[in-house]
C-alpha cells in the first residue's frame, strides 16, 4: 500500500510528465502562429516545467524520515519548491508584460491561428483536468507543493481559454493589436497568482499558525471535552509537510497520579488524531489545577477535593487557549 508521501511523488511525475508534453505542443503552436498571445502560454509552460522539477524533488525530500539534523522533519522542503514556483510565475509574467508592449509598437503577422487554437485548446483541457486533481490530493495528503503545482496548473488553464478567446476576436475583427492585449491581461493574472502562492508559502516558512484549523481544533475540543480537563491553554500549531505539530497546557486535577494524567493526555490526542486527517505529533505539558480559584468552573461535579461550588464552564476560545495565561 502506498505512503501519502509517495502517492504524493507520483501525481507529481504525472504533472513534471504532462508538462514536457504541453510545452512541446505551445511551442509548435507558437512557431506556426508567431502570436505573442501564444508565446505568453508557451512561456509560463516553461515555469511548468520547472517547477515540476523541483516540486518532485521537494516532494522526496519531505518524504524523509526526521533525523539528527531536522528533528522535525524535512516537511519545509515543499514550501521551498513553492516558494520557487511562485517567483517563476511573476518572472514569466513581467517578462509576458515586456513582450507584449514590444509587440503593440512593432507587431507581427499572424498566420495559421485556426491550428494554433486547437492546439492550445488541448493544452488547457488537460492542464484544468491536471490541476484539479493535483489541489484534490493535495488538500486530502496536506501537502502544499501539489495544491500549489495544481493552482498553477489552473491558472494556465484560464490564461490559455483567454488567448483562445482574443484569437477567435482577432481572427474576425482583423485588429492587430488585441494579440498584445490579451497576452498583458494574462500578463497581469499570472503575477497575481505568482504572488498569491509566494504569500501562502512564506507564511508557512515564518511558521504562520493556520487560523482556521486552530478555530476548527477548539471547536472540537469544547464539543468532546472531557471533565478532568479543568482548562487548556498555550496551544500552538505547526505544519511540517504533512505533519501537524499541537504543543499545549492541559490542567487536570491536582491529585491526579502520573498515570491518570498521562491517561487525560492520550485521551486529548487520540481525540484530536481522530479529528484530523493530519499526521499529529503533541507536546502536551500537565498543570495542576489550583483550588479554590480552580473550582469554580471544574466541571467534575463530584470532586471530593472540591473547595468551592462551581459555577459555570469556561468555554474554550481561540482567544483563551491560544494565550499562554493559565485561567485558573
Amino acid at each position: 500500500m502506498q505512503t501519502t508521501q509517495q502517492l504524493n511523488i507520483r501525481v507529481q511525475w504525472w504533472v513534471v510528465s504532462a508538462s514536457i508534453v504541453l510545452f512541446g505542443l505551445k511551442i509548435l503552436a507558437y512557431y506556426l502562429t508567431n502570436s505573442v498571445a501564444v508565446l505568453t502560454d508557451a512561456l509560463e509552460s516553461t515555469v511548468n516545467l520547472v517547477t515540476g522539477f523541483t516540486g518532485l524533488y521537494a516532494l522526496y525530500v519531505a518524504a524523509r524520515p526526521r533525523d539528527e539534523d531536522h528533528p522535525y522533519g524535512h516537511g519545509k522542503a515543499e514550501l521551498v519548491s513553492a516558494s520557487l514556483e511562485g517567483i517563476l510565475i511573476i518572472v514569466a509574467g513581467l517578462i509576458i508584460v515586456y513582450e507584449s508592449l514590444i509587440n503593440l509598437q512593432h507587431a507581427h503577422p499572424l498566420q495559421n491561428l485556426d491550428a494554433g487554437m486547437v492546439m492550445i485548446g488541448i493544452s488547457a483541457v488537460v492542464n484544468y483536468s491536471l490541476g484539479a486533481w493535483c489541489i484534490r490530493m493535495g488538500r486530502k495528503n496536506n501537502s502544499i507543493a501539489l495544491q500549489a503545482s495544481g493552482k498553477h496548473l489552473q491558472s494556465d488553464t484560464w490564461t490559455t481559454v483567454g488567448i483562445i478567446l482574443g484569437l477567435l476576436l482577432l481572427k474576425f475583427s482583423g485588429i492587430s493589436w488585441i494579440d498584445s492585449a490579451v497576452a498583458l491581461i494574462f500578463a497581469i493574472w499570472i503575477i497575481v497568482e505568482g504572488v498569491h502562492i509566494l504569500r501562502e508559502t512564506v507564511s508557512g516558512i515564518m511558521d504562520e499558525s493556520d487560523l482556521d484549523l486552530v478555530r476548527q481544533l477548539i471547536e472540537v475540543l469544547n464539543r468532546q471535552r472531557r471533565n478532568n480537563w479543568v482548562d487548556l491553554h498555550n496551544l500552538r500549531t505547526l505544519k511540517f509537510g504533512n505533519t501537524l505539530h499541537v504543543d499545549c497546557h492541559l490542567t487536570v486535577p491536582w491529585y491526579f497520579q502520573i498515570r491518570e494524567g498521562h491517561a487525560e493526555v492520550v485521551a486529548l490526542e487520540s481525540l484530536i488524531n481522530e479529528s484530523f486527517d493530519h499526521q499529529i505529533e503533541m507536546f502536551v505539558h500537565m498543570d495542576a489545577c489550583v483550588p479554590p480559584a480552580s473550582c469554580r468552573i471544574c466541571p467534575l461535579i463530584h470532586c471530593e477535593k472540591r473547595q468551592r461550588s462551581f459555577e459555570e464552564r469556561l468555554e474554550w476560545t481561540f482567544e483563551n487557549v491560544t494565550s499562554d495565561l493559565k485561567h485558573v
